[in-house]
């Protein structure tokens, strides 16, 4: 997509260059003999579809901050991808998932020893193209990769954990979700040669943005969505302490919270109805979308700053599309 095109991009136009740079990376790693045999089990999940927003928010972003070919930041729009889709592989593993945006997982087709090599590729790809930027970029790229990990673990360590606090839940999604979000928008904006105030208001809105989706996918994990491509309840049955579940126990007292505290303990599918209906006696789903809202209104002001473009109006209809997914 050349410069000419620029001031006419749509979502759908930009997932579509992605999916397209996406494909030819595939190919190319497909050719060659040393990647091969690692890319034709990766490729699976790869190519296995997605919402693909971290991508397009690089692309858009690098359009909103100034910048004027759009294949200056491909490679920076791939790698934030590529990284996230390893996550997604070496979090299947870890949850022993058998689907994955609904199709099988490759920890379920190949086995848990082809899923992890092939997280581990995906991740060291995804590295390889943030890392042909400059040393700030690259720092953001490691920096993401770091509170991906972090978050991970502490996650791990409050699995079940009922006295998890709302504190422990930011500090959890803003490794995994938030940080590589910010850190995507941000490089983009430096990529375009923002200035500091600039690429801090990309991170600003990163960081707003990714909470909101995180609390989004939380709350579509109880009250269903055929979109997110798993099974209704995924996060209970796997000890996720997430914040509607954190609210409910803050808030229930006597019965209700030992109710709830057994359904927690004793969770199978058809005492799902049973949570939900306890999660909205104790308020929390209009807790978690004020709150949803909230984080919204805070990625919209960062863009305040930002002359006005098409890249920015992208941004801000991702942003109110977030908001959206629960209505």
């Amino acid at each position: 997509m050349g410069t000419q095109n620029l001031e006419s991009l749509t979502l759908d136009s930009v997932k579509s260059l992605v999916e397209e740079s996406i494909e030819d990376l595939v190919l190319r790693k497909m050719s060659s003999n040393v990647d091969r045999p690692v890319m034709s089990v990766a490729r699976e999940v790869l190519l296995g579809g997605g919402k693909r927003y971290r991508p397009i928010l690089a692309i858009i972003s690098y359009q909103a901050a100034g910048g004027n070919d759009i294949n200056e930041a491909m490679d920076l729009a791939l790698s934030g991808e590529l990284i996230h889709t390893a996550t997604l592989v070496h979090d299947d593993v870890y949850d022993q998932s058998k689907m994955r945006r609904g199709k099988p997982t490759i920890q379920y087709t190949h086995g848990t020893s082809h899923a992890i090599i092939a997280g581990d590729y995906l991740f060291s790809l995804g590295f390889e193209l943030g890392a042909k930027y400059d040393e700030r970029v690259i720092g953001k790229v490691r920096e993401s990769c770091a509170g991906i990990a972090s978050g991970e673990i502490l996650q791990f360590e409050h699995i079940n954990d009922l006295k998890t606090s709302p504190e422990d839940y930011y500090r959890i999604i803003d490794g995994k979700t938030a940080g590589p979000f910010a850190s995507g928008v941000s490089s983009a904006a430096i990529i375009a040669g923002a200035s500091q105030d600039i690429v801090q208001s990309f991170w600003d809105y990163g960081m707003e943005l990714g909470r909101a989706f995180q609390l989004v996918d939380d709350i579509l994990d109880l009250m269903g969505d055929e979109n997110i491509g798993k099974p209704r309840g995924t996060d209970v049955h796997e000890g996720k302490m997430t914040l509607p579940i954190i609210y409910a126990l803050t808030m229930l007292h006597g019965q209700d919270r030992s109710h709830l505290e057994d359904v927690l303990r004793n969770f199978s599918d058809d005492r799902l109805s049973e949570l939900v209906q306890l999660l909205g006696l104790a308020g929390s789903f209009e807790y978690c979308n004020i709150l949803v809202s909230n984080h919204v209104e805070r990625a919209l002001r960062c863009l305040s700053i930002l002359p006005d473009s098409e890249g920015k109006l992208l941004l801000e209809e991702i942003a109110l599309i977030s908001e959206s997914r629960t209505n």
